[in-house]
């Protein structure tokens, strides 16, 4: 009876690649986690906002709120996209433990909010803006 091995090379090969994936997939998955962007936050009292608001508060049923204003929002990647005027106007997000920087996408400079809280419920009656893709 003849035993069929695989050669020692494909061997040495094979082995150290199976501990490199076992090793790298679960942080590549951990990696791509999503952020949880949802509470309340609050713009340094000391930023120039250009009258912008300095709360926000974003909820996970897809709407956030700053003053008497609502809009809907959307997370891909490092992107926040929000609908304003029936249209999505897209940012760079960056979140870091309770800090969020919000930048790009028609702002002059970027803007960091602290989470100060969780997120309150969107008011009775207020309506969610319609989601422009549907």
């Amino acid at each position: 009876m003849t035993m069929i091995t695989e050669p020692r090379s494909l061997r040495s090969i094979v082995r150290p690649l199976g501990i490199c994936v076992a090793f790298v997939l679960p942080q590549a998955l951990r990696a791509q986690k999503p952020v949880d962007i949802t509470g309340t936050w609050k713009v340094d009292v000391t930023a120039d906002t250009k009258n912008g608001p300095r709360e926000v508060i974003i909820r996970a049923d897809s709407s956030a709120s700053w003053g008497k204003e609502v809009v809907r929002w959307r997370l891909k990647g490092d992107t926040i996209m929000i609908v304003l005027g029936g249209e999505w106007e897209s940012h760079k997000v960056r979140v870091r433990d309770n800090t969020m920087t919000i930048s790009e996408g028609g702002l002059e400079k970027s803007v960091t909010l602290k989470r100060v809280g969780p997120p309150t419920p969107r008011p009775a009656g207020v309506k969610l803006p319609d989601d422009p893709d549907h």
